[in-house]
């Protein structure tokens, strides 16, 4: 454990519990926490994980930026349903996207346990881009990813952050049961404003 390790756990928690929250600082927050693990990652030769994180802080700057004009109560973000068809072309291109990985870090790299890696590492980009675009859906991929990860980083040795992810799961809980209550809230809303229109 080191202190590198310590920072990016505390950061990387305040920006889940930001997002949890539905508050726009969680982007740059998590830019910070990304990057941090970036240089974690590339020490442990999890070289799926470095590349989740360089691309998860493109995507932490593409969320901030979406985040911060779609509403015009820039602190209070709208969770939105994602469609049947949505979440199967999400999961194939996690697949997918596992495969392609795995596959290049399993033949040109030293990378350790690069399969299970490079699937972890497509899916979560997936779950990135959900969270981004305000599918509720972000929040059950994250949990079914974040417990995979939990062994990945005990496996690992990297104890610290095996316990971040562990929080992680609790903190995607509550960003699912938060997200899903705004979500019924507003469907709800809009049915009385309709029903009021006619």
């Amino acid at each position: 454990m080191s202190a590198l390790e310590i920072a990016a756990v505390v950061v990387s928690a305040l920006a889940v519990w930001l997002t949890a929250r539905r508050k726009l600082l969680c982007w740059p927050i998590g830019f910070v926490s990304v990057l941090l693990y970036a240089r974690i990652f590339f020490a442990a030769k999890l070289y799926s994980d470095l590349l989740l994180q360089l691309i998860f802080a493109l995507m932490q700057l593409y969320g901030w930026w979406k985040w911060s004009r779609a509403t015009p109560d820039r602190y209070d973000i709208q969770p939105q349903r994602l469609s049947a068809s949505g979440w199967a072309a999400g999961l194939l291109i996690g697949a997918l996207g596992g495969l392609l990985l795995g596959y290049t870090m399993a033949r040109f790299t030293d990378a350790h346990i690069p399969w299970l890696d490079s699937a972890l590492t497509s899916f979560s980009l997936v779950a990135q881009f959900w969270m981004a675009r305000k599918y509720v859906a972000n929040w059950w991929l994250w949990i079914a990813v974040d417990i995979v990860y939990v062994g990945v980083y005990l496996y690992k040795d990297l104890t610290l952050t095996a316990g971040l992810y562990a929080a992680f799961i609790v903190l995607a809980l509550i960003g699912l049961r938060n997200w899903r209550r705004e979500l019924r809230l507003h469907e709800r809303g809009q049915a009385v404003e309709l029903a009021a229109a006619m």
